[in-house]
């Protein structure tokens, strides 16, 4: 008989252990590391500016009007005028600050979230490591969610407290019906900054490429923007306003939703803005179109939560589907490849 060589034993199949998955958020937050440290830069200066402009410079402001107010139309009036041009610029340049926070986040979830590991095979190499396409993109779209929302909801919160800091205690403080301090100090923006997000995620997926995606998200999230600045003032029941011809036309703050002349039948005209009666040429006019008195649809300042409230809910829906075609992209472009398994682009 011939010996047989001793073999190594093997060890049983149960106690082979595959390789762990890789930490995705740890991976996250060092691949973007840049990103988050301008994003955390971009917020902390922000707040200190808002800080700022509701706190001393909305004080400062206020005195300088009480000063000129106190003057009673003197011929020389001593008051700080450069403090309140200086509310006024501070007030400017962070509220469109904010209003820039969505298409800022959209550039950057279009050229590097998705698309860059996209183009460079990243992605694929990642997928190889036991994690499925569905574990990458809910990743890339729930960590950046939180961090985007988190620093949005945090900015917002502190201009619309500045904005009420020198609502009326300074005369040239913005109304609230003033669209750029509407969508800049209420949850609307916030929900257009996750909207940026996810907007640039989905680009990314279907562009590949960073440079095209991120100028596609842009112009993508400035259009949905549009969508729903148009649609806002339907979003709930406008309050009407009725006037005869000897009143005259409705004024006030708000916003305006229609507004024209009524006949006597009752039915709505647009104005034709020629003057009031007191000019004989307008008031051929009006006697022309058979006009009896004016009619305004506006809101009211009571209609403000309500108004912000129902376009974050659209803004959001609108999220919901994006997310939703990002999903079906995805398992479109990789056919619904298993975990661990590579995908040949």
């Amino acid at each position: 008989m011939t010996a047989v060589a001793p073999t190594a034993p093997t060890a049983p199949a149960a106690t082979r252990h595959p390789s762990p998955a890789p930490r995705l958020t740890r991976w996250l937050l060092r691949l973007h590391r840049p990103a988050l440290c301008v994003w955390a830069g971009i917020v902390v200066v922000l707040s200190a500016a808002l800080l700022w402009l509701g706190g001393p410079l909305a004080d400062a402001s206020a005195a300088a009007w009480e000063q000129y107010n106190a003057c009673a139309g003197a011929s020389k009036c001593a008051y700080d005028q450069p403090a309140i041009i200086r509310y006024k610029e501070v007030y400017s340049a962070t509220t469109f600050a904010v209003l820039a926070l969505p298409f800022l986040v959209a550039s950057w979830a279009g050229a590097t979230l998705t698309s860059r590991e996209l183009e460079t095979g990243t992605a694929q190499l990642t997928w190889a490591q036991s994690v499925s396409p569905v574990r990458w993109l809910t990743a890339k779209l729930a960590l950046p969610a939180t961090l985007v929302v988190a620093g949005t909801g945090l900015v917002v919160a502190l201009h619309h407290l500045a904005w009420s800091a020198g609502k009326g205690r300074i005369d040239t403080a913005k109304s609230w019906s003033d669209f750029p301090t509407f969508y800049s100090g209420g949850p609307l923006t916030v929900a257009l900054a996750l909207l940026g997000l996810v907007v640039g995620v989905l680009v990314g997926l279907l562009r590949r490429r960073s440079l095209p995606a991120l100028g596609t998200s842009v112009v993508a999230t400035t259009g949905v923007f549009a969508v729903v600045h148009m649609a806002l003032p339907y979003l709930w029941p406008s309050v009407p306003q009725v006037r005869n011809r000897v009143e005259g036309a409705p004024s006030g703050t708000g916003i305006v939703v229609d507004e024209g002349i009524l006949t006597s039948t009752g039915a709505r005209l647009p104005n034709p803005y020629c003057g009031g009666d007191v000019f004989p040429d307008c008031r051929a006019t009006y006697d022309k179109l058979d006009a009896v008195g004016y009619y305004r649809d506006f809101h009211p300042l009571a209609h403000y939560w309500p108004l912000q409230l129902m376009a974050t809910a659209l803004t959001c829906a609108i999220v919901a589907v994006l997310v939703f075609a990002a999903y079906r992209v995805l398992k479109s472009r990789t056919g619904g490849t298993p975990r661990g398994a590579s995908t040949n682009e």
